[in-house]
């Protein structure tokens, strides 16, 4: 097999018995790594009478014990059927020795489902799994607004609930970051409309404005506000807490379009203050001061180069994982020494 798209990923979920004999899931979004993964196990053993059909490891022990693996995958079956092989938590761990075996002469009756961390293109066991014909693997990065739309919609048709459009465009505008927290942010959010029958903006703010991204929101608004202390400190946070830098700049690049649509209608003649206010998706009110703030601060042009600059990044942290952090963070503190000097300039001039 080869790279699997997310579409490919879907149609093995549907039909597991098409799956090979190993497939690898990985990147630097660990919740949907771990997502995808319980996906594939849960579907191909959907069905199984066999209480042993299913055998949970650990990276860690098969780090230890690569030889482990292979017994596992070539025990048969208590009541026949395929069995599965789910390694968890294999994060960057060397476990291509106890994989090595499966791909030089895979398993009839097995299914080998691992969970990795971020792997670099053309190299190692990446490469070895996607090159190879009884292999498949599927890199997980952070969501887009379309992956966040799919969530929105299982969970209302689940639910018996329509989310209105300035909700759905609130929630794509606050979420992605994580996607366990994604899906438990619009759970709890489902919850919480619960018996109406519908999702409004006013709910997502009352839920979701609070919790799931305020500390992403403030470290983009200091980057491009010019508040370097805040940056430093808001930044810091994100990534103890596990947010990938990637997402941070997919946010970050999210947020640059969305001021270069209110851009516009400031270069037009629309004050700043009133241009937030028709900016979508809409600004929570708590940060259209400071998004208005923003929108005084950047040219239509500067926000094109900055976006242009964010794209460079984003593409760089995914070829050298093991610089994304300080990739992320010298970009971000770029862009607020623009909007420092950008402000110092504007007060120089007395505006």
């Amino acid at each position: 097999m080869v790279a699997l798209k997310a579409r490919d990923f879907d149609r093995l979920v549907a039909d597991p018995a098409r799956a090979p004999a190993v497939v690898l899931v990985f990147g630097p979004e660990q919740g949907l790594v771990a997502e995808r993964a319980k996906a594939l196990v849960d579907a191909a053993n959907r069905g199984s009478s066999d209480p042993f059909s299913l055998v949970r490891l650990e990276g860690a022990e098969v780090a230890a014990d690569p030889g482990r693996l292979s017994d596992e995958a070539r025990t048969i079956a208590l009541f026949g059927g395929r069995r599965i092989i789910w390694v968890r938590d294999a994060g960057t761990r060397a476990i291509e020795p106890a994989l090595a075996p499966l791909l030089d002469a895979p398993p009839q009756d097995a299914l080998v489902v691992v969970e990795a961390g971020d792997l670099k293109k053309g190299t190692g066991l990446r490469k070895r799994i996607e090159d190879h014909a009884s292999a498949a693997a599927l890199a997980c990065y952070a969501d887009e607004a379309a992956d966040i739309e799919r969530i929105i919609e299982e969970i209302a048709r689940r639910d018996g609930l329509e989310v209105e459009a300035d909700a759905r465009a609130a929630l794509k505008d606050l979420l992605g970051a994580d996607r366990r927290q994604t899906r438990a942010e619009i759970e709890k959010l489902a919850l919480y409309a619960h018996g109406t029958g519908r999702v409004s903006l006013a709910d997502v703010e009352a839920v979701i404005g609070d919790t799931a991204a305020e500390t992403l929101d403030s470290t983009i608004d200091a980057a491009l506000t010019g508040a370097v202390a805040d940056l430093d400190r808001t930044l810091s946070r994100l990534l103890r807490a596990g947010t990938s830098a990637p997402a941070i700049l997919s946010a970050t690049l999210r947020q640059v379009h969305a001021l270069s649509r209110g851009r516009l209608l400031v270069e037009e003649g629309t004050p700043p203050a009133a241009a937030v206010e028709r900016m979508i998706p809409p600004v929570f009110f708590r940060r259209k001061q400071v998004v208005a703030d923003a929108l005084g601060l950047w040219s239509l042009a500067d926000l094109d180069t900055a976006a242009a600059r964010i794209e460079e990044a984003i593409v760089a942290t995914r070829r050298t994982a093991a610089l994304s952090d300080a990739i992320t963070g010298t970009l971000l503190m770029t862009l607020a020494s623009a909007a420092r000097a950008r402000r110092a300039r504007r007060r120089a001039a007395g505006r």
